[in-house]
């Protein structure tokens, strides 16, 4: 095991609890990356919550289902709780201190306190995180290939597809190259003013001094708007070729891409940004068609290294060339906390098949776990990209519902897959 954050805690505890002896190779009491401060494990180096505790939320489904199959740092969360009305916030430093003495105290679990720049023989799990250091970063793309590690300075929001006012919005590619599955969402020259005034204005994150580097080469959709009022109009916003039949050419166009493959999901065009959440829920709901817009992940810019997961891993975070190794955590391309424990107790569990030369576990897409494994596995690999969990990647679920009943549904459906699993016994 490399690395000892959320996922490699995780995975370690796993196998540890199947009974398999584990090498964990941690390098932060000799080296920290630029955001870990303390020597313990799983450490929570941005927000101390995990986000919504309801089933109506995939998050707060995926953690319940955590819970069934026995996560360790689920359980460490919840012992730690903090009120935060709907969310599981914790006290970090009981929790990162909990889930270190698990680790150090159990007798399979070897700790080693070195930077690994090398992958070592026999099954291997890589939990590094977003930062991870550079010599294995140059090992992994030994392996990957160079186009299948790297960087990402921006992201722009998705939203979700039922959201989209289409009454307003039409579908229409730019001069109708293409299959027309673009969403516009046209402004009139009154609307782009109050629009463009709100961009210029509006607050953005606090750039971290580590961070200043990968930015050069990325230019977020205000910082655009700021050089003069017709760079976005000549930009991502460009109405031109995107005239809908007997009516006037918008004065600006806001485009929407496909995100997934169910079509639950809409990923706003050139819309990377480093604005605030809040300010960005206020802007991109002055976009006319996305009043009442549900975003499900918002726009990002920061250093971060993943592997382009399609390409090189299967559900079970397997190396699809190298089956002897499995990439969990935010490196394998998941997003979010409570994301990478699911990563981690997936790797874990199916390295402990591997060990013992048994039929590997792929969790069903109707579960909050396997949809993400199966976006990590079959996503679009040209325009990949970490996502949260979200009901727009789990299958269609068939009758009619209202919003927080449908929810509810998925949550039914999923919690019963995972009791069938684990009445199965598929998982010790």
């Amino acid at each position: 095991m490399i690395g000892a954050g959320l996922a490699g805690v995780e995975a370690s505890l796993q196998l540890a609890k199947r009974n398999i002896p584990v090498n964990l190779y941690e390098m932060k009491k000799i080296r920290k990356s630029p955001v870990h401060v303390r020597d313990t494990f799983a450490e929570l180096v941005c927000s101390n919550s995990f986000r919504s505790d309801q089933l109506e939320n995939a998050v707060g489904l995926m953690k319940e289902e955590l819970r069934r199959l026995g996560s360790f740092v689920i359980g460490a969360a919840d012992k730690f709780r903090i009120p935060a009305g709907s969310a599981l916030a914790v006290d970090r430093e009981l929790f990162s201190e909990e889930l270190t003495d698990l680790v150090r105290s159990n007798p399979l679990i070897t700790v080693h306190d070195v930077e690994m720049d090398q992958i070592p023989e026999g099954i291997v799990i890589i939990a590094t995180g977003p930062l991870t250091s550079d010599g294995l970063v140059e090992r992994i793309r030994e392996l990957t290939g160079e186009e299948a590690l790297y960087f990402f300075d921006a992201v722009a929001p998705i939203v979700e597809f039922d959201s989209i006012d289409m009454k307003i919005a039409y579908y229409k590619n730019r001069y109708d190259k293409g299959d027309g599955k673009y969403i516009n969402c046209p402004m009139n020259k009154d609307e782009y003013d109050r629009f463009y005034d709100a961009v210029i204005n509006a607050k953005a994150v606090e750039t971290k001094a580590f961070e200043m580097r990968v930015f050069e080469g990325c230019m977020p959709f205000e910082e655009m708007a700021k050089r003069g009022y017709h760079t976005l109009l000549y930009g991502p916003m460009k109405p031109v070729g995107l005239e809908q039949p007997d009516t006037k050419r918008p004065y600006a166009v806001v485009q929407l891409r496909q995100d997934n493959r169910a079509g639950s999901l809409y990923n706003i065009v050139g819309f990377q940004t480093h604005l605030t959440f809040g300010e960005q829920k206020r802007i991109i709901n002055m976009i006319p068609g996305l009043a009442q817009a549900r975003i499900v992940r918002y726009g990002v810019m920061h250093k971060n290294i993943f592997v382009n997961a399609p390409k090189v891993l299967s559900a079970t975070y397997r190396m699809k060339a190298y089956p002897r190794i499995f990439i969990a955590g935010q490196l394998a391309g998941v997003e979010g906390y409570v994301e990478s424990v699911a990563s981690g107790l997936i790797a874990g569990i199916n390295a402990a098949k591997l060990f013992r030369e048994e039929a590997p576990v792929v969790f069903p897409k109707a579960t909050a776990i396997g949809s993400q494994a199966d976006y990590i596995a079959n996503a679009e690999p040209d325009h990949f990209q970490p996502m949260n969990a979200n009901f727009g990647l789990f299958p269609p679920i068939e009758g009619k519902y209202r919003r927080r009943e449908k929810k509810q549904a998925y949550a039914n459906r999923s919690l019963d897959t995972i009791s069938a699993i684990l009445e199965m016994k598929a998982i010790d």
